[in-house]
């Protein structure tokens, strides 16, 4: 079985920018980007079902480890015979490494990141904390508590791509340390290191994990490098070149960036990175002008869980700028929520029933709102392609950026 399973080619540049649209082949099927993956924590889009997502467009689902993990447990997923088959879904599937949750699941953005010390040894190690300290970051990996049950738990490189490819998805990340947004440059620069000590562990287990799979007949699952470094320029391409240099089939960018930084961080990265291999943005937040920017400085796909988020408590993505449905002036408003919109929600119901049945506590309006705001972000990216191919990226970058203005 070959690696050629996960491929990805340009079909098309954007001159004067460094956006393009491609192609990347995996097991499961070809993802045509730039794209936006679906934000698919315990194997399932909430409130939605695989088919309203093949009924929206979406080309890939990304599920989360650490939740994985815990719920239903990676034995549970192997013995279905992996993620796209647990969930019923034919799709392809990214997994990231679950850093990310054990370092801020909970308290770390609240509280950051500081030094604890061993009263006995004296040595210092990075913590996560608030009043009860959830995890302790070692050069070897992190010990941490369920959220769920507050049980012991641990996590290193080897054991984030053992649970990774137990899973079974079709594109891996490495496991990596996101420091929080305020750290201080020292710890950062720790924390960056540590992330490439890693990364080399990752790419070692993964191959060895690779070389088991390939004798047993069963597909390649790709591991992408995620490139971290905060909003420091000399740290971002450091740790590009770093995880270019290790050969990974692709690179996920991290961190927690605030509006307006996406077009510079995301320009640092991939000025060092090889251009034949794809890139993804991992977990933006809710701006829409950072999907145009990302586009325009060369991310080909992004995740994001924002856009049914925001749609659970009511905030809808308009072609006119983003709502709250739940506001008293769409009480008996009975028309849709866009009326140039192509989604199942705006085709059959209104602005008013949206209103009454998020008011009323009624799950089917959790279901309608995400539905919409799903389609709204996976159509875009879409239109986005389009517009590279079509070199009009620029006149649908401007249409929107009006009604959703860089912050």
């Amino acid at each position: 079985m070959s690696k050629t399973l996960h491929e990805f080619k340009i079909t098309k540049k954007l001159p004067g920018t460094l956006a393009r649209a491609g192609e990347i082949t995996t097991p499961h099927g070809i993802i045509l980007t730039p794209a936006f993956i679906a934000g698919g924590t315990n194997a399932t889009v909430k409130a939605m079902t695989g088919e309203m997502l093949d009924d929206i467009g979406a080309q890939a689902v990304l599920a989360n480890t650490y939740h994985l993990m815990l719920r239903p447990g990676v034995e549970v997923m192997k013995a279905a015979g992996g993620i796209n088959k647990f969930m019923s879904y034919d799709k392809p599937t990214y997994t990231d490494s679950g850093g990310y949750q054990v370092f801020s699941l909970g308290v770390a953005y609240k509280k950051g990141i500081n030094k604890v010390t061993n009263s006995v040894t004296g040595d210092s190690k990075s913590a996560v904390h608030s009043n009860t300290q959830l995890a302790k970051i070692d050069d070897e990996g992190v010990s941490f508590r369920s959220h769920i049950d507050g049980s012991p738990l641990r996590m290193t490189p080897e054991s984030s791509m053992q649970l990774q490819w137990g899973i079974g998805a079709d594109i891996h990340f490495n496991f990596d340390e996101c420091t929080a947004p305020l750290a201080q440059y020292d710890y950062i620069v720790e924390a960056l290191n540590r992330t490439h000590s890693w990364a080399k562990r990752c790419k070692s287990e993964h191959e060895k994990l690779w070389n088991e799979a390939e004798s047993l007949g069963n597909p390649y699952q790709a591991l992408y490098g995620v490139v971290q470094g905060g909003r420091h320029e000399e740290l971002r391409r450091k740790s590009s070149k770093f995880m270019s240099d290790l050969d990974f089939d692709g690179f996920g960018i991290g961190g927690v960036f605030e509006p307006g930084e996406i077009s510079e961080t995301v320009r640092w990265v991939v000025e060092e990175l090889p251009e034949n291999k794809p890139r993804h943005l991992l977990g933006m937040g809710n701006q829409i002008s950072d999907l145009f920017l990302g586009v325009e400085y060369g991310i080909d796909t992004f995740d994001c869980i924002a856009f049914t988020r925001q749609a659970r408590n009511g905030n809808i993505y308009t072609r006119n700028g983003r709502i709250n449905i739940t506001n008293l002036k769409y009480k008996k408003d009975f028309t849709p929520i866009d009326d140039t919109c192509d989604c199942y929600t705006c085709k059959n119901y209104t602005s008013a029933y949206i209103y009454h049945l998020l008011k009323a506590g009624e799950i089917l309006g959790l279901t309608l709102a995400s539905l919409h705001n799903e389609y709204f972000a996976i159509n875009l990216v879409d239109k986005i392609r389009a517009s590279i191919v079509d070199d009009t990226f620029f006149d649908l970058k401007d249409e929107y950026i009006k009604h959703y203005p860089i912050n």
